[in-house]
């Protein structure tokens, strides 16, 4: 059975029901899944009901029902492997790779790949469903991009994957981007800040609004040419495409973005150039951040020295 420890850090005035701070602030599970998962709770050592309210300082312990098994086929897709125990692992995904099965995506998915590895690790047998014997299936903790490559962190069972959720929830992760924009940023430096929507004119795209979700990404750039620019990305939300979407409201879309850029007369034939290079996080039975790196990919480094060419030469490619 699952478990879940933590301490209340907000301040909550007049205080906020258990099953709400659950789903919405540590994004363990949503409330449907609090019922039908039969969670069960104590506040400061004492049983209580998901009705009750919790304020700052409350010591939770949480626990709850294994989920429903998964129908992940197990497919023998090669990884790069940046760390791995017997509860996480933390992959450089490659680009073009889609995170989990969905519509259209039913295999060749980072989630099939990790299955399959964990069933030749012999963590369960080949005739046991996803969820396995003990809950063991392959969890993903966050998500990239499908065009998006770099630092990703999964975990192998329930627990190791509400804690490693719940600090990106709370937003105790570091995680740092590299891309190349086209444009120059008018600040070398720079904080965006904005609410972000599902653009209504068209439901692939997220857009900038008055209403959403707030979204908050840090930038830094680090070299510039006659049109583009190298820059690192911080990210202190995780709203679906918000780099992509932020580097657009700026005037600097990311180079080789379908969605959100524009056409790009140097490199027509771009793909997405963001790439997670890096991320801080806390793992199971630690108490300081590893921080986990994947090397720059082939794709920044001949846009780059092309670039560096162009420049050099005034000419174009």
């Amino acid at each position: 059975m699952p478990a879940f420890s933590h301490t209340v850090t907000e301040i909550i005035p007049g205080g906020m029901r258990l099953d709400l701070y659950i789903a919405e602030n540590l994004g363990l599970l949503s409330r449907s899944q609090i019922k039908a998962r039969e969670l069960k709770a104590s506040i400061n050592g004492k049983e209580v009901k998901i009705s009750r309210l919790v304020k700052s300082g409350d010591a939770l312990e949480l626990f709850w029902k294994e989920a429903d098994p998964v129908n992940i086929i197990p497919e023998d897709i090669p990884l790069d492997i940046l760390y791995e125990d017997e509860r996480s692992v933390v992959i450089n995904k490659i680009q073009g790779m889609v995170v989990h099965p969905g519509a259209g995506n039913r295999s060749g998915t980072l989630a099939n790949a990790l299955y399959w590895r964990k069933l030749n690790a012999g963590v369960f047998s080949a005739t046991e469903p996803a969820a396995g014997r003990d809950g063991i299936r392959p969890g993903i903790v966050h998500r990239l991009d499908k065009d998006t490559s770099g630092v990703i962190i999964a975990a192998y069972d329930d627990e190791t994957l509400a804690f490693l959720a719940g600090q990106f929830k709370t937003r105790k992760t570091k995680k740092t981007y590299i891309a190349i924009v086209n444009g120059i940023p008018k600040e070398k430096k720079g904080r965006i800040e904005t609410f972000i929507a599902r653009d209504p004119k068209d439901r692939k795209r997220f857009a900038v609004s008055g209403q959403g979700k707030i979204a908050l990404t840090y930038y830094s750039v680090i070299k510039t040419w006659k049109s583009h620019s190298l820059v690192l990305l911080r990210l202190k939300t995780g709203r679906t495409h918000q780099l992509r979407v932020h580097m657009r409201y700026i005037g600097c879309p990311i180079a080789g973005d379908p969605l959100y850029g524009f056409t790009d007369t140097l490199f027509p034939n771009a793909s997405l150039m963001l790439h997670a290079k890096k991320l801080a996080i806390v793992l199971p039975g630690e108490t300081e951040q590893r921080i986990f790196k994947a090397p720059l990919p082939q794709r920044f480094i001949g846009m780059i020295q092309r670039l560096n060419g162009l420049d050099k030469t005034g000419s174009k490619f």
